[in-house]
């Protein structure tokens, strides 16, 4: 490997809606790749549930969470592995993301939105009857409003609506439309003294880069970004890791000398050498 540090901060594991395999196997294919750290972060859509007391919307939380205790102690060794989780849409049902918090111990909180207010997931989207600049206009506001209620420590894949717009559409949708846009969301970012997450899942997508892309990271470093949590986003054990140097070497060109890693809620800085 290039680098000394390689830390993976967004992984899935089979608690998650969409995960494919166990927090083991993902552990193991962690550990078979050398990295220093990992933490799982499954999935919390706030969203799929109406009713903020229902305590089996808590069930697969428990089951992550038991999960990773596990691999813990048995990978204590060799690597760090933390307890993680990404809290999807948190503003949609705010009740029930206090709760989330409130009732269970985590190192990191993603925060990300998936979908605007009472839409699908952008990836359901039929993008050719659309407007979507308005589309995009209403996601970045929404994503404003999530870092304002604050309840996470990283802000997840920023720009994840072009992962289908531009990947699986292929319509483009130049950075200067919503250059503005994303000045406010970092700047946002950093009063809150919160983390930019830069999400390496692209690369092995058809949109081809990270999310945010590069020209993104930089621009957080020249408004005085300090930290920034690295993720492959895997939902399987072959994409653990996936894509983290590519991301190191964004953060570096971007004129970062460290990346972020949260410990019990703290950002612990690690050194890109």
């Amino acid at each position: 490997m290039k680098y000394r540090y390689i830390s993976d901060c967004h992984i899935h594991s089979d608690a998650s809606f969409d995960g494919c395999d166990s927090v083991m196997m993902l552990c193991e294919n962690a550990m078979r790749m050398d990295l220093h750290t990992i933490t799982i972060t499954d999935h919390f859509e706030c969203n799929f549930y109406e009713d903020a007391s229902d305590d089996s919307a808590f069930d697969s939380v428990r089951k992550s969470l038991l999960e990773t205790q596990k691999a813990a102690i048995l990978f204590q060794d060799k690597m760090q592995i933390y307890r993680g989780i990404e809290v999807g849409q948190a503003t949609q049902n705010l009740l029930l993301a206090q709760r989330l918090l409130s009732e269970f111990e985590f190192d990191f909180v993603l925060g990300s939105l998936h979908n605007i207010a009472n839409m699908p997931d952008f990836y359901e989207i039929d993008y050719a009857h659309c407007n979507v600049q308005a589309l995009l206009d209403q996601y970045f506001e929404q994503v404003l409003e999530l870092i304002e209620v604050g309840m996470f420590d990283s802000l997840a894949h920023l720009t994840y609506p072009l992962r289908y717009i531009r990947g699986e559409h292929n319509i483009q949708v130049s950075y200067e439309v919503y250059e503005k846009h994303i000045d406010s969301i970092l700047n946002a970012l950093i009063r809150q003294d919160k983390a930019l997450e830069l999400n390496a899942s692209g690369l092995r997508q058809k949109i081809g880069t990270t999310m945010p892309c590069p020209i993104v990271v930089k621009r957080f470093h020249e408004l005085g970004g300090k930290y920034v949590t690295l993720g492959s986003d895997a939902h399987r054990w072959a994409d653990v890791g996936s894509g983290i140097e590519t991301a190191m070497d964004i953060l570096k060109n971007a004129g970062f000398d460290e990346f972020t890693v949260y410990v019990n809620r703290k950002p612990h800085l690690l050194p890109i050498a």
